[in-house]
């Protein structure tokens, strides 16, 4: 088990690695000038533009570019923005913790509405429930976040009154993470089926049957722990999902977290803000991966590494 999670570990490392080469060559795909694109609007003078080009390093060639971009990653130093003068890492630092809170808020609510409406439906298979529950998961997957999120602002804000459109408190958290939360319930809902479905017709779940266990045992003890690797498994990339998806929903309901403020990097071509956010994105998604992984061995006693 310690050999693997060195391996595991390992593997994430080299991730990153790729990541920071994606980066770099970032700038060198897009077409044009990064730092006259970035000071278009400033109306700079051509040695102040190569002033700012020099202080990039962008005057270097690309592979010296790496290299003093990976030092500057090894002092924990990802630039400076453009736009506000701070330090990147700061910058994503103090936005991080408000998608973090929206991501696994969202994520609780899939966790809860798909797995019951799956396990729901793989219990009762064949009636109108699982039709039902199939019918209301493939509505869900169908419905993209932005357009979710439209509706919900639009009844529960615009029409009931009963949420707050923005605000950055808890009671303006519903409905972003309701947006994001309610689309991957209805993806976790289909597998937690599928999987359930399969478990249910296990031998050791008929043997547990045959021993006259309480249907409760069998279903949550015994049924439901086996068929959680899976759906463990799809709950990680969900998480990842849901940190990509923040960028989106965060602009719709105003949520002042990191996926807004990548947007708003773009518009004001905030080059080394963009590339942090990159970086920043890619290693929570590699740890939440590798989390994951880890955390097969500790649901499923059969699992072993070598």
């Amino acid at each position: 088990m310690i050999r693997y999670i060195i391996q595991r570990c390992l593997a994430a490392l080299v991730t990153i690695w790729i990541a920071t080469i994606a980066v770099t060559l970032l700038i060198h795909a897009v077409p044009g000038d990064p730092v006259r694109i970035m000071y278009a609007k400033f109306q700079s003078t051509p040695e102040q533009i190569e002033a700012v080009r020099t202080a990039l390093g962008l005057d270097q060639p690309i592979y010296i570019q790496y290299w003093m971009y990976i030092q500057r990653i090894f002092e924990g130093d990802l630039g400076r923005s453009i736009v506000g003068n701070q330090p990147v890492l700061e910058v994503l630092l103090a936005r991080f913790p408000a998608t973090l809170l929206l991501a696994t808020t969202s994520l609780l609510i899939a966790v809860v509405v798909g797995m019951s409406l799956g396990f729901l439906a793989a219990y009762r298979r064949g009636t109108w429930i699982d039709a039902g529950a199939m019918l209301v998961a493939i509505l869900g997957v169908s419905m993209p976040h932005f357009w979710l999120g439209l509706l919900l602002l639009f009844f529960f804000a615009l029409k009931l009154g009963w949420l707050p459109v923005a605000g950055g408190n808890l009671a303006s958290l519903v409905l972003p993470a309701l947006t994001l939360g309610l689309s991957n319930a209805a993806v976790l809902a289909r597998l937690t089926r599928s999987a359930m479905i399969d478990i249910f017709d296990q031998d050791f779940v008929r043997t547990a049957r045959a021993k006259g266990l309480p249907q409760a045992v069998v279903l949550y003890r015994h049924a439901l722990r086996a068929g959680l690797v899976p759906i463990v498994s799809m709950m990680g990339l969900q998480f990842a999902y849901m940190m990509g998806g923040a960028i989106v929903v965060e602009n719709v309901f105003a949520w002042n977290g990191v996926g807004r403020l990548a947007i708003e990097a773009v518009f004001a071509r905030d080059y080394p803000l963009i590339q942090g956010f990159i970086l920043f994105f890619a290693t929570v998604v590699v740890i939440v991966s590798l989390l994951i992984d880890l955390l097969y061995a500790v649901l499923d006693p059969r699992i072993r590494y070598s």
